[in-house]
């Protein structure tokens, strides 16, 4: 039986999101969290009519990839996988959309569940849960930004 050598990642790393147009942001890596989430605003549920697939929906959405930065934005629009609720770090359970995206770090790239809210009052503009860690990374918790000097 082979065993995989996983790569070793800190408690915050920047990541791409190259299929919604972010080529940096900064993510804290929270194993305390189950799913992912990304600060996204001004979100809008948008129905297809048709082509190429009738009544499928997707999320409109906007992101400040860069933390107390409100000039760079970027926009991205992309199928709506679900909705589903998400305690916060408060307690309370939101009603959040999901997406399926891509995103890479260490020279590694999968597709992930992503979930959208507004995450202004946090401190990052990304947290990268378990469920995206789980098999490909070990985590150095008195570590950070790794991916930039492996």
């Amino acid at each position: 039986m082979t065993k995989t050598k996983l790569l070793i990642i800190g408690w915050r790393e920047w990541v791409a999101l190259p299929d919604l147009g972010i080529g940096k942001i900064k993510a804290k890596i929270d194993t305390g969290a189950r799913s992912s989430s990304l600060h996204a605003f001004d979100i809008q549920i948008v129905e297809t009519p048709g082509e190429p697939s009738p009544g499928k929906r997707r999320v409109r959405f906007k992101v400040h990839p860069i933390q107390r930065d409100t000039i760079n934005t970027v926009s991205a629009e992309v199928d709506l996988l679900e909705y589903r609720p998400v305690r916060n770090s408060g307690g309370q359970t939101e009603l959040r959309p999901v997406i399926l995206t891509d995103i890479e770090l260490m020279g590694k790239r999968w597709l992930m569940e992503l979930t959208l809210t507004n995450r202004d009052a946090m401190g990052f503009r990304m947290l990268l849960g378990r469920q995206a860690l789980k098999g490909r990374f070990l985590i150095a918790c008195h570590q950070s930004f790794l991916s930039d000097s492996q």
